[in-house]
C-alpha cells in the first residue's frame, strides 16, 4: 500500500495554501484541489494499470530463494579502454551497468511498466506533465555516502550537457529539474504530450555528484567508477577481462524488484578478438554462457560430447520481443544514396532466401518491418485509423504507403535472380545510371557507382560477398571491408561510411528512442543512432505521434504508421530475425521455470552447486 500519512500529509499541505490563498474557494474548487493532487504511487505504466500491486515481493519470473554465490564468466568481442559508458568516447567495458542504480526499474513481463528502485514513491499528475521522485533514505553509494536528489539533478545536468547525443533527445522535453527537499526531486516537462516521459526519466542511471567533483566526465577513465548497484568493479586486465563482484552489503538487495536477482557473486568479461575465438574459448571451458547470434556456428560448432551427455546446455527460449530491424544500412549522407530508387534497387542484389539455405540452415525469417514479432509491425494496407493519420501526407510520402503492403523482393533460393537483377536495373537507370564500360555510371556527373560495406566482424564476410557478386552483375563495384573495434566505433559515430550492417533493436513501447534513431536533428548529431541520415518532417511528425500516444491502441497505430513509412522509404535492405534467443552454457547454473515476455533473463539465474560439483567430477576436477 503507499503511504496514506505521507500521501494526507502533503494533500492537506497543498490544501491549506489554496485556502488561505482563496478565501472564497468553493466546496467544488475544493474537489476539484483534491482531486487534482496526485497520491504517491510505487509503479507507473506506460498505457493502463501496473501488473505488481503495492506490497509484492517479488516478480513472477525469478526464484526469490535462489542460492547467492559462484561465478559466470561472458565472453566479449575486441577490447575495452574505459569505464565511463556515458560519452561518446572510448572503447567502453563490458558490464559497467552493473554499478548503478536507476530511479525506477521496469519488470520482463509486462509491455513498460517501472517499479520504484533508488526512488521508493513516484507523484505523477493524470496529464503526465511532471513528476516527482521520494527518493529511499537507505539507499547509499558504495562509499557510503546517501544517494540524494542532489545527485538527480547533477546526473541529469551532466549528462544533457557533457554526455552522448543520445542523452539530449532522450530528455529534449524537460523543461526544468527542481530539488524539493534533500530526498526530493521534481522533473518538469515542456509539454504535457510525451507521456512515456516520466517513465524516460525514471530509467537514468543515477551518478555520484561528489565522485564526480574532482573528475573530468568528458574523458574516458580506467579508473574504477563509484555506484550504487549490486556489483563492483573489482578487477580487471585492461582489454583483455574485467570483474564485478557482488556488494555484500547492498542497500537495495531486500527490494521486491531485486529479490531473486544479482545472484552470482562474481560476474566476469573475457575479451576475445573475434566470435570464432570466443567459440573455441567456450568450448575449452573459459567461458561459461554464450548467447548466440550466429547461424552457422549454431549450426555447426557445437556437435561435441559434452552437449550430448548433458555437460553443454544447449536450447531455443522463445520470447515475444519484438525484433527491431537488421539490415544493410546506406549512408543518405553520401550523393548516391539519396534516391529511394537506387536503395531499392539494391535490396534486389540481396538473395535472403538462397543466403538462409546455403548460409544460415534455414533458421531465420526474413525481416520486413521494423518492428516484427510483435503487434506493432505494419502488415497488409492501413486501417481506417492509420489512414486518418496518413492521409494529410499523401503526396509528400510514397504512393505505396496507401495501396501495396510492403515485401522486400524474393527469390527461389536457388541462385537465379535474372528477374529481380532486371527491376533493380529498371530501378538504377530511372534515376540516371546507366551501364557505361560495363560500369554503374551517374548519366549527370559521370560518377561510378562504387562503394565500400564497412564491417566489424570477419563472420559477415561470408554474407556480404555473395551480395557484392549480384551487384557487379549490375555494374555496381561494392567493397567488403573488416578493420578493427576502435576504427569501426569511431567511423560509425562520425558517419564516416558507404554502407554498414546495422541493427535497431525496438522495444514493446516506442517512444523518444525514435528521434534518436529517424530524427532529423540527429541525422546531423556524431554519435547519434540515425546512421541512415533520414532527414524528413514527415518522419518527424510521426515520430511526435508516438511520444504523445495516449493510448495503448493510439500507439499501436501510430507506429504503424511509421512502421509503413520507414518500410516504403527503402532504407535498409532488410535481412532477418528469429523469434526465440539460442542460448549454450555449461551445465553448472539454474534458470527459473517461467519466462517472461522479454524473454531469457540471465540476471535471475543461479550458480548450481551440485550441478556444478557434477560437472566438475565429470571433467576430472577437484
Amino acid at each position: 500500500m503507499p503511504n496514506l500519512k505521507n500521501a494526507f500529509c502533503a494533500t492537506a499541505a497543498v490544501l491549506s495554501v489554496a485556502f488561505l490563498a482563496s478565501p472564497a474557494l468553493t466546496s467544488q474548487a475544493w474537489a476539484e484541489e483534491i482531486k487534482s493532487t496526485p497520491a504517491p504511487q510505487h509503479a507507473i505504466a506506460m498505457h493502463g494499470e501496473a501488473k505488481y500491486a503495492p506490497g509484492f515481493k517479488h516478480f513472477d519470473y525469478v526464484n526469490p530463494q535462489a542460492p547467492k554465490g559462484g561465478m559466470i564468466r561472458y565472453g566479449a568481442l575486441g577490447s575495452f579502454d574505459s569505464f565511463n559508458g556515458f560519452i561518446s568516447k572510448g572503447e567502453v567495458a563490458d558490464g559497467v551497468g552493473l554499478l548503478y542504480d536507476s530511479l525506477l526499474t521496469s519488470s520482463a513481463d509486462e509491455a513498460f511498466t517501472e517499479y520504484g528502485l533508488l526512488a521508493k514513491s513516484i507523484e505523477v499528475p493524470e496529464d503526465r506533465s511532471w513528476i516527482i521522485f521520494h527518493m529511499r533514505p537507505e539507499a547509499k553509494w558504495h562509499d557510503g555516502q546517501p544517494v540524494t536528489a542532489e545527485d538527480v539533478k547533477w546526473t541529469f545536468e551532466t549528462l544533457t550537457t557533457k554526455g552522448a547525443p543520445s542523452f539530449r533527445f532522450y530528455y529534449a522535453d524537460v523543461d526544468r529539474v527542481e530539488i524539493l527537499d534533500p530526498l526530493t526531486v521534481k522533473f518538469v516537462f515542456k509539454t504535457n504530450e510525451n507521456r512515456e516521459l516520466p517513465l524516460i526519466i525514471g530509467q537514468m542511471a543515477v551518478l555520484p555528484k561528489h565522485y564526480w567533483a574532482s573528475r573530468d566526465f568528458a574523458k574516458t577513465s580506467l579508473e574504477a567508477p563509484l555506484g550504487s548497484g549490486p556489483y563492483k568493479l573489482s578487477g580487471f586486465d585492461t582489454g583483455r577481462s574485467v570483474t564485478y563482484t557482488r556488494v555484500a552489503d547492498y542497500w537495495g538487495r531486500d527490494l521486491p524488484v531485486n529479490v531473486g536477482h544479482n545472484n552470482f557473486a562474481e560476474i566476469r568479461y573475457e575479451y576475445f578478438r573475434d566470435a570464432s575465438v570466443s567459440v573455441e574459448a567456450f568450448k575449452g571451458g573459459a567461458i561459461d554462457f554464450r548467447l548466440e547470434n550466429t547461424s552457422k556456428i549454431w549450426a555447426t560448432s557445437y556437435d561435441m560430447p559434452e552437449v550430448a551427455n548433458g555437460l553443454i546446455v544447449k536450447e531455443q527460449v522463445g520470447h515475444e520481443r519484438p525484433q527491431g530491424m537488421q539490415g544493410f544500412v546506406p549512408n543518405m549522407r553520401r550523393a548516391m544514396f539519396k534516391d529511394a530508387r537506387v536503395r531499392q534497387a539494391l535490396g534486389y542484389g540481396f538473395d535472403f532466401e538462397w543466403a538462409n539455405k546455403n548460409l544460415f540452415y534455414a533458421q531465420y525469417t526474413r525481416s520486413r518491418s521494423f518492428f516484427d514479432n510483435s503487434e506493432l509491425a505494419a502488415t497488409g494496407l492501413p486501417s481506417v485509423d492509420e489512414l486518418k493519420i496518413l492521409e494529410p501526407y499523401r503526396g509528400r510520402i510514397p504512393d505505396e504507403v496507401f495501396t501495396a503492403a510492403y515485401n522486400p523482393p524474393a527469390t527461389q533460393g536457388d541462385g537465379r535472380i535474372r528477374a529481380n537483377l532486371k527491376e533493380a536495373d529498371r530501378l538504377l537507370k530511372e534515376a540516371g545510371w546507366v551501364i557505361k564500360d560495363k560500369q554503374r555510371v551517374n548519366t549527370t556527373t559521370g560518377e561510378v557507382m562504387e562503394f565500400e560495406v564497412l564491417l566489424i566482424q570477419p563472420e559477415f564476410e561470408r554474407v556480404v560477398l555473395p551480395f557484392a557478386k549480384n551487384l557487379e552483375r549490375l555494374g555496381v563495384k561494392a567493397h567488403v571491408r573488416t578493420i578493427d573495434t576502435a576504427q569501426y566505433i569511431e567511423r560509425i559515430r562520425s558517419f564516416d561510411f558507404d554502407v554498414v550492417v546495422s541493427s535497431w533493436g525496438q522495444s514493446m513501447s516506442p517512444g523518444n528512442e525514435q528521434r534518436g534513431f529517424w530524427g532529423s536533428d540527429a541525422a546531423d548529431t556524431p554519435g547519434s543512432r540515425n546512421l541512415i541520415g533520414i532527414k524528413d518532417p514527415v518522419v518527424d511528425e510521426l515520430v511526435e505521434g508516438i511520444i504523445s500516444a495516449a493510448t495503448r491502441e493510439d500507439l499501436v497505430t501510430r507506429v504503424h504508421a511509421l512502421d509503413r513509412l520507414l518500410q516504403w522509404g527503402h532504407y535498409v535492405v532488410p535481412h532477418w530475425h528469429i523469434p526465440y534467443d539460442r542460448l549454450i552454457y555449461w551445465n553448472k547454473f539454474t534458470r527459473p521455470e517461467v519466462v517472461p515476455m522479454q524473454g531469457t533473463q540471465v540476471g535471475t539465474w543461479w550458480y548450481d552447486e551440485a550441478k556444478a560439483a557434477k560437472l566438475a567430477a565429470a571433467q576430472g576436477k577437484k
